[in-house]
C-alpha cells in the first residue's frame, strides 16, 4: 500500500484496520486527510481479499468533522464558481469511495463524531459506538446544509422523521439514543469501540469472502437506489448558502462559543 501522512492502516488476515490522524485537536477532516482517505478506499477496491475494513480515528476522538479552518477552505471566495465546485467534491467523493468498497465497512467511534464525520460514517456498513460516544450534526447551526451526498443515507438508516430531528434540530445525540435510533449498530464500553469492531471484523473473515461481498453489494443496491438522484445538487446547494449572510453568522457565532442571529439573508 501507499506511505500515507495521516493514516495508519494494520492488516490481519482478510481484516484492515485503518486510523486516520489530521493533527488538530479535534481530528478535523482536512482536505488533505480527505484525499488520502479517498485515494485509500480505492486502493482497497483492488485488494480481493479482503472481507472487512475498520475505519477509526484517535482513541479520545472520531473526528469534528470538516476543518473550517482549513486553508483551502478559507480561499474558498476567492475562487470561481467552477473551481468552487470542484474544490467541494472532495468530501461526497471520500465518502462515495468508501461506501462502494466492496468488502464490509465498520466505523469504530470514540468521543466526538460531528459533522462531515458522520456523513462519513454512515456512508460505511456498521457504526460501533463507545458508550460515551456523541453524534452531532450541527451544520443548520452553522448556516450551512448537510452536504456530501449524506441525507438519503441518514434517512435509509433511520427515516425521515428522526433525519429532521438529526438535521433540523442540530442537537447532539449519545451513542445509545443513537443505537435505538439505527444510527448506532453496536455500543461498546468506553475505549472499547475498536476492540468490539475488531471482534465483528472476525466473524466476517470467517465468512466466504465471495458470497459476502455480493450480498453487501444487493443489499446496498436495494437500499440506495434513489441516492444519487436525491442528493446530487447538494453541493451546489451548499455553494448557495455559503454565500449568505446567515453562513457568516453561523460560522462567527461557532468560533465565538456564542448562539447565531440569523435573519434568513
Amino acid at each position: 500500500m501507499s506511505d500515507w501522512d495521516f493514516l495508519r492502516v494494520e492488516r490481519d488476515g482478510r481484516v484492515l484496520t485503518v486510523h486516520f490522524d489530521s493533527g488538530s485537536e479535534v481530528n478535523s477532516l482536512s482536505n488533505a486527510l480527505m484525499r488520502e482517505l479517498t485515494s485509500l478506499a480505492r486502493e482497497i477496491q483492488d485488494d480481493s481479499e479482503l472481507s472487512c475494513v475498520i475505519l477509526t480515528g484517535r482513541a479520545d476522538t472520531f473526528t469534528a468533522g470538516m476543518d473550517l479552518r482549513d486553508p483551502e477552505l478559507a480561499a474558498l471566495k476567492r475562487l470561481t464558481v467552477a473551481e468552487k465546485r470542484t474544490l467541494l467534491k472532495l468530501g461526497p467523493a471520500m465518502c462515495s469511495a468508501w461506501e462502494a468498497i466492496e468488502a464490509v465497512t465498520v466505523v469504530a467511534i470514540e468521543g466526538m463524531c460531528i459533522g462531515g464525520g458522520m456523513a462519513l460514517a454512515v456512508s460505511c456498513d456498521w457504526r460501533v459506538a463507545s458508550q460515551e460516544a456523541t453524534l452531532y450534526v450541527p451544520e443548520l447551526k452553522l448556516g450551512m446544509n448537510m452536504s456530501w451526498q449524506s441525507v438519503p443515507r441518514f434517512v435509509n438508516l433511520i427515516g425521515p422523521a428522526k433525519t429532521k430531528q438529526l438535521l433540523l434540530l442540530a442537537e447532539r445525540i449519545p451513542a445509545d439514543t443513537g443505537l435505538d435510533w439505527g444510527l448506532v449498530d453496536y455500543l461498546a464500553e468506553p475505549g472499547e469501540a475498536l476492540a468490539r469492531a475488531k471482534v465483528l471484523g472476525k466473524q466476517l473473515a470467517a465468512m466466504p469472502p465471495v458470497p459476502l461481498r455480493m450480498a453487501k453489494r444487493a443489499i446496498n443496491a436495494s437500499a440506495n437506489a434513489l441516492n444519487d438522484a436525491t442528493s446530487f445538487m447538494d453541493a451546489d446547494q451548499f455553494l448557495l448558502a455559503q454565500g449568505m449572510e446567515d453562513a457568516v453568522e453561523g460560522a462567527r457565532a461557532f468560533f465565538e462559543q456564542r448562539e447565531p442571529e440569523f435573519r434568513g439573508d
